[in-house]
C-alpha cells in the first residue's frame, strides 16, 4: 500500500499524472493514458463512464483506494481520478496495488 502510494507521488513529481475529469479523459482519448485509478468511493456514474471510455480506447482500470488517501498520496485535495501516462508508474503502480487487498481490477 505504501508503495503505491509513494510511486503515485513520484509520478506526480515527474509529471507523469493526470487527475480531474476533463484531464484524465482527453489523455485517455488521447492514448496517452497508462492506467486510470478511480477512488474506491467515486460515484457509480464515474466508475461506470471511465469503465467504458477506458474499455474503448483499451486502457487498464483500477478502482482504488478513497479520494482522501488519492489526494494525500499526490499533494492535492480529494482526487476521484487519476491517470498514469508513463508506462513504466503505470506497472510499477499496478504491480504494489495488486499485491494489496484495497484493489478490485476491472476489464
Amino acid at each position: 500500500m505504501n508503495k503505491s502510494l509513494s510511486l503515485l507521488g513520484m509520478a506526480m513529481r515527474a509529471g507523469k499524472l493526470v487527475t480531474g475529469d476533463e484531464t484524465v479523459l482527453k489523455a485517455v482519448r488521447q492514448g496517452k493514458a497508462k492506467l486510470v485509478i478511480i477512488a474506491g468511493d467515486a460515484s457509480d456514474n464515474t466508475k461506470k463512464k471511465y469503465r467504458d471510455k477506458c474499455g474503448t480506447y483499451g486502457v487498464q482500470v483500477v478502482e482504488a483506494l478513497d479520494r482522501a488517501v488519492l489526494g494525500h498520496a499526490i499533494g492535492k485535495a480529494e482526487r476521484v481520478l487519476i491517470a498514469v501516462t508513463d508506462a513504466g508508474f503505470s506497472s510499477s503502480i499496478q504491480r504494489s496495488l495488486s499485491q494489496s487487498s484495497e484493489v478490485e481490477y476491472i476489464d
